[in-house]
């Protein structure tokens, strides 16, 4: 009964175009209507289309891009893990990139009003802003450690590079070039002198235990890049359970990036519009920077042919393939509402898809781009040091602030390369953070609407900047690390982010129906999508996200840090609740509408199922035929 009366629905539709260029001029708006999509609510527009797809890539190229893929890479079979990425890429996560933005553009409303399309669903908008308040929290963590390394790098030698600083401790050890042997024949003693080891040593490691005359060798040695990071940036303490005091250079770096997230938000998209030609471009020309002077290092050919050189049989192995469809859905976004916002500040008749599609190939190309110009480097280094390229490979924070620094000290102008690379850093993080703070803004203007203008915008802004900034202060203490890691383990985790994509397919191509949703993109775009994309929502892309999310959390594993740190239980159980809280308001909102909403269960499912739309967003073809209902929203 089902099929039959989807044939009859998408018979319908597909002469929904012709029908909709007869009865009107403007899609969706009969003749003598005067309502514009463009004006509705007072709601802001891009001033550009650029701006649009500037931000998008400002905050879906970010970090990861630089200092995940590329170990993603390298780990799981080179070149090879290109086609699992690339495949997840095809039927996860640009279909539900796509979703999103197309979603945003069409309800003209955040992450949460977004889900008025399918009340029933809500509390998918709900997930969504509480994982990325989670990640406005945390992610802004990293500017703060960045911008702290940018300061201490205006000087004429590199702080981290030597073992002459109040911080270093006895053990520390400048792990220099190798010298072929690393024993001194003419002693027979280990080449140790003023702390400096010259040969066997590497980052992150220390020489074997070796007794050789009066010298006894142990693994005790730590390179001075790790104590400028643990001693110094961090003042790392024992525990998640010993929070220490608060480290007051990092807690005033932590103000100085909220302030510039601040102003770079306050007045509104067409003024982040204008920030986003600075913050989006310009990292790319540091990048291709440092990618020439990369390449030209010795050693770089080395890295490049170990990051893309193809192991087909890793293949093979399920967690290659699990880890390029969490990459994906990571380096994309999506499941944060921020596309659903940033799309909403469309114009109604933008051709997103297009700009959605170039917007992928951009993010895509720049993982690829960008993991060249950190393994030239990785070579460089792992050929100074006379070490497997594996050894000095890190991902995450250890390759922006132990690995690459490390690897800067070794170039000849060094200070000179280390601020460009910090600068980059900070940039690449910046639109990350300041348009995951515009879209929860957005879900805060979309509940109250009244606060839309720009005086109050500004002083909610900054209520939320300064709200957040005391929060992210439990992360600038002395164990503020271990919570800086539970936060991000747990709360924007993969499975998470997974958990809110497959229920945005399933409301999108199950409950709404594909059919609708292509006619609502035909009235926005002028034309009818082939089925490629009804086909991901509604078998392709729910397969891979659920197969993924069950794999991770069948593969799951309790956080540690360092490899030797294990979190207490209760700690454990508090990132756990993290994770929980955002996943499980999804089908308790569901719940509690359906407890709710009067009439018997099939009206409840009627009724939440109905979309609230206004006029402007009711194809003509909905309209001459009884097979969809629909609510009209009313003005606030």
């Amino acid at each position: 009964m089902d099929g039959k009366r989807d044939e009859e629905m998408n018979g319908m539709m597909l002469n929904c175009q012709e029908e909709r260029k007869q009865l009107t001029g403007v899609g969706g708006i009969e003749n003598g209507e005067t309502e514009n999509p463009d004006e509705e609510g007072g709601r802001e527009m891009w001033s550009k289309q650029i701006e649009f797809m500037l931000s998008c890539i400002g905050f879906a190229v970010g970090l990861g891009n630089i200092w995940r893929f590329p170990y993603l890479c390298y780990k799981n079979g080179g070149g090879a893990f290109l086609i699992p990425y690339f495949i997840c890429l095809l039927f996860g996560g640009v279909p539900i990139f796509i979703l999103e933005v197309g979603l945003g553009q069409y309800m003209k409303h955040g992450g949460l009003g977004a889900w008025r399309l399918v009340p029933l669903f809500q509390g998918i908008g709900v997930a969504a802003a509480i994982v990325v308040f989670y990640l406005n929290l945390y992610y802004i963590i990293i500017l703060a450690w960045d911008l702290y390394y940018l300061g201490m790098s205006f000087t004429s030698v590199l702080p981290w590079s030597h073992c002459n600083n109040t911080w270093n401790t006895p053990r520390c050890t400048v792990f220099t070039e190798v010298v072929e042997p690393c024993f001194d024949n003419s002693n027979n003693s280990l080449g140790i002198s003023n702390s400096t080891l010259t040969g066997c040593g590497h980052l992150n490691t220390t020489v074997f235990n070796e007794t050789v005359g009066n010298f006894t060798a142990t693994r005790n040695h730590v390179d001075p890049v790790i104590e400028f990071w643990e001693n110094k940036i961090l003042h790392i303490s024992d525990g998640i359970d010993k929070p220490g005091g608060i480290v007051w250079e990092l807690a005033v770096c932590l103000l100085i990036v909220w302030i510039v997230c601040y102003f770079c938000i306050w007045r509104g998209v067409k003024w982040t519009g204008k920030v986003v030609y600075f913050t989006a471009v310009f990292p790319y020309i540091i990048l291709s920077i440092l990618l020439v002077r990369g390449v030209t290092l010795d050693g770089a050919a080395d890295g490049i042919v170990y990051y893309l050189n193809p192991v087909f049989t890793r293949l093979l192995d399920a967690q290659v393939w699990i880890d390029g469809g969490t990459q994906v859905f990571f380096s994309y976004a999506i499941a944060l509402g921020a596309m659903i916002s940033l799309g909403s500040y469309n114009r109604f008749h933008n051709n997103f898809v297009r700009d959605c599609c170039i917007i992928a190939g951009i993010n895509s190309c720049t993982s690829i781009y960008g993991g060249i110009a950190i393994f030239s480097v990785l070579g460089f280094m792992a050929k100074q040091q006379g070490v497997p390229i594996d050894e000095v490979a890190e991902s995450g924070p250890g390759l922006a602030f132990i690995a690459y620094p490390k690897a800067v000290t070794q170039m000849p102008l060094s200070v000179f390369w280390a601020i460009l690379f910090f600068v980059m850093i900070f940039l690449l993080g910046l639109d990350s953070q300041f348009v995951g703070v515009e879209a929860f803004i957005t879900t805060i203007m979309d509940v109250f609407p009244s606060i839309r203008n720009k005086t109050q915008r500004a002083v909610v802004v900054a209520i939320y900047c300064a709200i957040s900034f005391l929060i992210g202060l439990s992360m600038v203490t002395e164990g503020g690390m271990y919570v800086f890691q539970l936060m991000d383990y747990y709360s924007a985790s993969g499975f998470v982010l997974l958990w809110i994509c497959l229920f945005e397919a399933v409301a999108i191509a199950w409950v709404f129906k594909c059919s609708r949703f292509y006619d609502c993109i035909e009235m926005m775009v002028g034309y009818r999508m082939g089925p490629f994309l009804s086909i991901c929502w509604t078998f392709l892309t729910p397969l891979v996200t659920m197969g993924i999310l069950l794999f991770s959390i069948v593969s799951f594993q309790p956080l540690t840090y360092n490899r030797t740190y294990h979190y207490p239980p209760w700690a454990q159980a508090v990132g756990i609740l993290m994770a929980v809280v955002s996943m499980l308001s999804i089908p308790l909102f569901m719940a509690i509408k359906l407890f709710t909403t009067p009439g018997s269960l099939l009206q409840r499912w009627r009724t939440l199922t109905t979309p609230i739309l206004r006029q402007f967003q009711i194809p003509v073809c909905w309209k001459e035929h009884n097979e969809y209902k629909w609510s009209i929203e009313k003005k606030s």
